[in-house]
Parts: structure tokens; sequence; C-alpha cells
């Protein structure tokens, strides 16, 4: 039972989801009594941080044409070198394009969002989350083979360091259904669905003018910053920010919500934070409701004593 996984890269560069994905990968070969082989696509990066959560085996495609993404030349580049019947990939955006195509090209199940190691291997069953976020459910995967999404910060990043074998392989796919017209990429911040501390803020904040003591509270924790939709579509903050059921889906350890009130969207796209954290001034927010920790108070007090009282700790 050959296991097969994704590592994503971003500029040749590995980040903590194709980590965690390798970790995932890793377990799923144990249970199976098999070895790992990790794939990437025109990497930088060496493979020896592939090896050092497990891949006994690195696939590096090296394709000029693949320079700029697209979902079916690189479904189409990974239908060439993997030949399991378990491949994984991280439930990124780029991923969860790839992953569905490759599905179709080989004919095989799909499980998206998977939190746990599997269950079982014949059949494969995995508990995958469900109803964007707000229910689990055990999915069963039966036939040729099945390709899987693992939720990022579920499964966490784990070292098992083996000694591993390099492949380079050429390869020439035509990517002619794409045309990249510009590129833009935010530098010098955390990536937001790989953040475990997030600290996210609503229109309770007043105004974008006042979104410094939101982005101290994260920099003294070591977090991202994120915010609810109406904040994005009112251009206080960038979209790339906006986390919920039409944004982004996160799974921090850690979710500060500071003057969110909770919709049913919003939870949507947090409600797998293990912690959640509600500030609000209104003592009936619906946020309240999902919370692990409320505080009822005026966030333009309690941020700035929260901020202080952290760095004293931290000294």
């Amino acid at each position: 039972m050959a296991v097969f996984v994704y590592a994503e890269n971003i500029n040749g560069v590995y980040k903590k989801a194709a980590f965690e994905a390798v970790s995932y990968a890793k377990a799923v070969a144990d249970k199976a009594g098999d070895t790992v082989t990790a794939i990437s696509i025109n990497p930088t990066d060496s493979s020896d941080l592939l090896y050092k959560y497990g891949a006994s085996n690195v696939i590096n495609i090296k394709d000029e044409g693949l320079k700029n993404f697209s979902a079916k030349a690189f479904a189409q580049a990974v239908s060439e070198v993997a030949d399991g019947n378990i491949i994984v990939f991280p439930h990124t955006t780029d991923a969860s394009s790839i992953a569905p195509m490759l599905a179709v090209m080989k004919n095989y199940s799909l499980i998206t969002n998977v939190l746990e190691a599997p269950e079982s291997l014949s059949p494969f069953q995995v508990k995958r989350k469900a109803f964007s976020g707000k229910g689990f459910m055990h999915a069963k995967a039966e036939g040729n083979g099945v390709i899987i999404t693992v939720s990022q910060n579920a499964f966490g990043v784990k070292e098992s360091a083996v000694s591993g074998s390099e492949e380079i392989k050429n390869l020439s796919v035509a990517n002619e259904d794409t045309k990249v017209i510009s590129h833009e990429q935010s530098s010098g911040k955390l990536d937001l669905k790989e953040a475990e501390i997030v600290v996210s803020a609503g229109r309770g904040m007043k105004g974008p003018e006042n979104w410094g003591m939101i982005e101290e509270l994260a920099n003294v924790l070591g977090a991202a910053t994120a915010c609810s939709k109406p904040v994005s579509d009112i251009g206080w903050r960038p979209h790339t920010e906006h986390v919920g059921q039409t944004g982004k889906a996160i799974s921090p350890n850690l979710y500060i919500a500071v003057g969110i009130s909770g919709a049913i969207q919003h939870l949507a796209g947090v409600n797998s934070s293990k912690t959640i954290v509600v500030i609000n001034n209104d003592a009936e927010a619906p946020f309240f409701k999902s919370a692990d920790y409320g505080v009822v108070g005026d966030a333009f007090q309690i941020i700035p004593a929260l901020t202080e009282k952290i760095k004293a700790i931290k000294g």
C-alpha cells in the first residue's frame, strides 16, 4: 500500500503545511507497513527538510512550464509520478484545487478536511470536518485508491527522521489554460492559515485607524491578524485577512475575536480553533455561545491592558 504526499512549496520554499502533510503521510505509512514518497514541483529547499518528517523518497518535478500555478497542470504532473493508492495533500488553497482534479484523473475517492489518522485502511475510513466545520463525519473510501486533504493545524507537525533518497523528474506538462496577468504576494506577515495564534477584529473597532492595538497585541503574541467579512468589504482591512465561510477557514490553537458579533458565516471559518476567546461590549453577542472564554467590556480598554500585561510577563 504505497503512500504518496504532495509537499507544497511557495516560490520553492516549503511551508508548515507541507511538513504537516508529510507527518500525516508517515502515520498512514506506519499503519500500512510502508514508506512515504513525497512529490514537490520546482522546489529550491533541500529534501532534507522532508526526510526530517518521515519522507523516505522525494521526487522533485522540474518543469519550467509549471512556474505559474494551474490546478489542472499541477494535477497532471503529480498524476505522472504518483502511483500509490493513498495520496495525501495539505488542505491549502492550491492543494485543495489540485486534489479533486487528480481524483478524477485517477478515478480515486476524495476525502477533504481530514482531522486525524485513519481509523482503518481497508476500507479507508477517517474523521473529517463537515457542514462548514460545524460537525464531524467518519468518511469511508472504497475503490482503487483514495486522495485526502489534511486540515491545517489539525494533525500537527511531527518529526520522524529517516534516511531518504531524492529523484529529479524532468517533465514538460502543457499549461496552456492559464495566463498570469499579474502576481502579488504579501511578505513579512505570518501565513494566516498556518498561524497557531490569530487575533481578529470586526466593526467594533469603529475604524481602520484603531487597528494599531490589534496589530500590537498580535506582535506581542507572535500571532497573525484577521478580520470579519464586513471589515474587509468596507476596506478597513485587506481581503486576505477575511476569515469565515466565504473567506479563509482556519484552525489555530488560539483565536481571539475582538468586536465581532459572531454570525454563523464567521463561525464557519473559525470554529475548528482549539480555544476561542471573545472580547465584546455586548453581553448578548452570539459569539459568546461558541467561546471557551468571554470578556464583556470595552475593547479600547481591554486590549491595551492585555497587551501591556503580556509584555510584562514576557519581560
